[in-house]
């Protein structure tokens, strides 16, 4: 069973790698989800544009920079997933401090790196 994934910071815009994420995302067969400022569809994943309560997230990917995250630290906690991938641009060592004392793991490491040499 292929496990969720949450885009952080998804974007409707085509030239952005979170988009691209999600494109790839879906291309592999990766239960997708998505929240970004805007409303939208993108390969057909609907991204919110608020803190949704989505259930079983394995793996949320940040497309976020750090001072952006702040605002989703306890909304990223309370999803409780196994891990946390952190795409170049977006490192926090505040955010790995909270992840690591929650048990919850993570990764600098590039989304679409790691599903084009089928690492993810």
């Amino acid at each position: 069973m292929k496990k969720k994934t949450l885009v952080l910071g998804a974007s409707l815009k085509t030239s952005r790698y979170s988009n691209l994420a999600i494109n790839r995302l879906v291309k592999n067969g990766q239960p997708t989800v998505a929240i970004g400022l805007k409303k939208g569809m993108v390969d057909g994943v609907e991204i919110k544009n608020e803190k949704y309560p989505f259930e079983d997230i394995n793996t949320i990917t940040l497309y976020l920079n750090a001072k952006r995250q702040q605002e989703y630290y306890d909304y990223i906690i309370s999803l409780n997933p196994e891990r946390v991938i952190f795409n170049p641009g977006t490192e926090n060592p505040e955010l790995y401090k909270l992840l690591q004392k929650n048990g919850i793991d993570y990764e600098n490491a590039c989304t679409l790196v790691m599903l084009s040499s089928q690492q993810y």
